[in-house]
């Protein structure tokens, strides 16, 4: 078992974590302490049982918000997927098909003759 040593707010700890889990745990430990850095810079020195709740409770709503969004964004997938939105193609008609054909053969035909021209 490793354990991680970090700061939160002014108070320092070391707490024990399973091998391979120490950059999630030291990780954790440094939003904690961001969010109780922010609580401090705010209200100044704050009694450690208080800053911890206080930040905790800043996470969770934070965490209470994205997990709506999540679920909203959830929502609008399933609704998509269920209903995905029509995609209609213009068709061509084939009379103006066969005009743009005959367009493009013309215009070939008068490049082919100007390069014969310019080449003789």
């Amino acid at each position: 078992m490793a354990e991680v040593e970090f700061t939160i707010g002014h108070k320092e700890y070391r707490v024990g974590s399973a091998d391979g889990e120490e950059a999630l745990l030291a990780r954790a430990a440094q939003i904690l302490d961001g969010e109780a850095q922010q609580i401090l810079s705010q209200a100044g020195r704050v009694p450690e049982p208080r800053l911890l709740l206080l930040a905790g409770l800043m996470l969770a709503d934070r965490h209470a918000a994205l997990e709506e969004k999540l679920e909203k964004a959830e929502r609008q997938i399933a609704r998509l997927q269920a209903n995905p939105p029509r995609v209609e193609v213009p068709v061509v008609p084939a009379d103006l098909r066969e005009a743009m054909a005959e367009l493009a053969a013309r215009a070939e035909s008068l490049a082919e003759r100007l390069a014969e021209q310019q080449g003789a």
